[in-house]
């Protein structure tokens, strides 16, 4: 994409800007440069709070169009607003499956019911969405699924049990949007194979039938989640898409990750890289060549992450340059993570309360998970190799 500066694009950046030095300020001040949920000292009721203060500014949904009560910004001034929200010290966002994940499938997928009972919420910050794809023997390969979901002929609801796992934020969410197996008789019904006779359902977690546990994680805090269902309901008209289509809705969903946000979360990469640039300096680690030319190259690894995420940041683009996106930056930020470590040196290997270090060691600690979530490198490179190479399975 043409991410050349208009005169237009000046005045939105100096916009973006301006309001988050006003806003992120005081009672948010807390909240700056924290990653999420996961990260240490991340206050999620603060989180939920600040994501109602966007919406109040207009910042949430900036690309849905006017009908959907959006700001209609282009792509790149979408690509303008998450890059300068990370680099003014804006959190991880908590509305982040909603707005960016469901809905975009939601518009494209859901009745014009479901449209208006649910994206009101999502944009005004105030309805929180969890992902419920994974499961225990189902995470990479999700086709393995085994969550069932039928309809109770007395009640015309769906009746839903099974398990889901590594759930991002079930704790903190409302709703969960649950991919499950349809009953035998649509099974019987469907040709899809392995990919048939499944359903995306739209699922309110307080309620009976529903148990979130929250998965304890190497850096001491909770991000995922364990969630449990045991005959828990809903509403027979809460699926997106047809019944038996349920992959097919799933894989537009996924799809949906790579859009503009993607440039957000490499701007808060700079900003970790820059904190490591910092301190090499100071503790003397940026006179050693080797690490100095680590450094170097974890730079250019970085612009290149960039250059490629415009490139693929459009919907007309070729498959292939989407393929490969999660594949480069999980690498690339492992890779971040233990040079962090290098750079802390002997210091590195003890509990660190020091504030300027320690969110290096926590880095090292998350980075390690990157290569497996949201797909195996394995998994990524299969799929390199047979949507965007063609190759046979």
């Amino acid at each position: 994409m043409n991410v050349q500066e208009t005169e237009i694009n000046e005045a939105f950046r100096a916009e973006v800007r301006e309001w988050m030095h006003a806003h992120l300020s005081g009672r948010f001040a807390p909240l700056k440069h924290a990653s999420g949920l996961g990260a240490e000292g991340y206050d999620a009721q603060l989180a939920k709070e600040w994501e109602q203060e966007l919406a109040k500014g207009g910042w949430t949904g900036i690309g849905w169009s006017g009908e959907h009560g959006g700001r209609g910004a282009t792509l790149a001034q979408q690509v303008i607003f998450h890059e300068e929200y990370v680099s003014c010290g804006g959190p991880g966002r908590i509305g982040h499956i909603g707005e960016t994940l469901l809905a975009p499938t939601l518009m494209h997928y859901g009745t014009p019911e479901q449209k208006q009972r649910f994206l009101p919420g999502i944009l005004a910050g105030k309805d929180y969405w969890a992902q419920g794809y994974s499961e225990p023997g189902a995470g990479s390969d999700l086709a393995a699924i085994r969550t069932k979901a039928r309809i109770d002929p007395a009640s015309g609801e769906w009746v839903i049990d099974g398990q889901k796992v590594w759930t991002s934020w079930a704790h903190e969410s409302e709703w969960i949007f649950v991919l499950a197996r349809c009953d035998e008789a649509v099974a019987a019904a469907s040709s899809g194979g392995r990919h048939g006779a499944m359903v995306l359902l739209l699922v309110r977690l307080n309620q009976p039938g529903v148990e979130v546990r929250p998965i304890r994680q190497i850096t001491g805090t909770s991000e995922f989640n364990e969630v449990f269902f045991d005959g828990a309901r809903t509403e027979g008209s809460l699926h997106l898409g047809p019944v038996g289509d349920g992959w097919k809705v799933a894989m537009y969903l996924l799809g949906c990750e790579r859009g503009a946000s993607t440039l957000g979360q490499q701007a808060h990469f700079r900003y970790e890289l820059n904190l490591i640039l910092d301190l090499a300096r100071q503790n003397g680690a940026a006179r050693n060549p080797l690490l100095r030319q680590r450094l170097a190259k974890a730079a250019l690894g970085l612009q290149t992450l960039r250059s490629h995420a415009l490139r693929s940041s459009d919907e007309a683009t070729s498959q292939r340059a989407a393929s490969v996106s999660k594949y480069a930056w999980s690498n690339w930020h492992r890779d971040l993570g233990e040079l962090a470590m290098e750079v802390l040196g002997e210091e590195g290997e003890l509990l660190l309360d020091d504030p300027a270090l320690r969110p290096l060691q926590q880095l090292w600690l998350v980075s390690r998970a990157d290569t497996i979530y949201a797909g195996t490198n394995e998994i990524q490179m299969n799929l390199m190799a047979e949507r965007a190479l063609g190759m046979p399975r």
